[in-house]
């Protein structure tokens, strides 16, 4: 996992919160969770609405440059965020146990499959692993949490 541990204050955060992530988000992640929230409400899938509040909220804290392509275009990669942002949630008493699990599993269907692709077997089968302990009911919300996510990401730049 990725151990990045960036301050609140340091230029990753900030320019990862207010201003830009990566090719596939259009905004920095306050204004991508803003988006989510937005498109939950919309569609009235209350159940989600806490999930879409804090589903990024560790991505600030592990952006980082993962290789020359984020130097070029100046952005940033977040590896294992969801995780991320469980730890940060996962002792929140007022937090409901389904809405931990979708923050915490809610790229696990997409890693899944990138991993596959980009071939590293090893992540594929970690990956894999957790998504087929999953019960049906919480893949079914994952996927449809999935599709509020991409929502909230608004048009590639590149």
């Amino acid at each position: 996992m990725n151990r990045v541990k960036n301050d609140i204050f340091s230029r990753p955060f900030l320019e990862s919160l207010f201003f830009t992530q990566n090719k596939w988000h259009q905004h920095g992640v306050l204004f991508h969770t803003l988006r989510v929230v937005y498109y939950i409400l919309k569609a009235k899938e209350f159940r989600f609405f806490a999930a879409g509040v804090l589903h990024d909220i560790g991505k600030p804290f592990c952006a980082y440059k993962k290789d020359e392509e984020d130097i070029e275009f100046g952005e940033y990669s977040f590896t294992d965020h969801e995780e991320r942002s469980y730890e940060i949630i996962k002792n929140w008493s007022f937090i409901s146990d389904y809405t931990k699990q979708i923050v915490r599993y809610h790229y696990l269907i997409r890693d899944a499959k990138k991993s596959k692709e980009e071939e590293d077997m090893p992540r594929h089968e970690s990956k894999k692993k957790i998504l087929d302990s999953l019960d049906i009911t919480l893949k079914k919300d994952l996927e449809k949490f999935l599709f509020y996510d991409d929502l909230g990401k608004g048009k590639k730049r590149r």
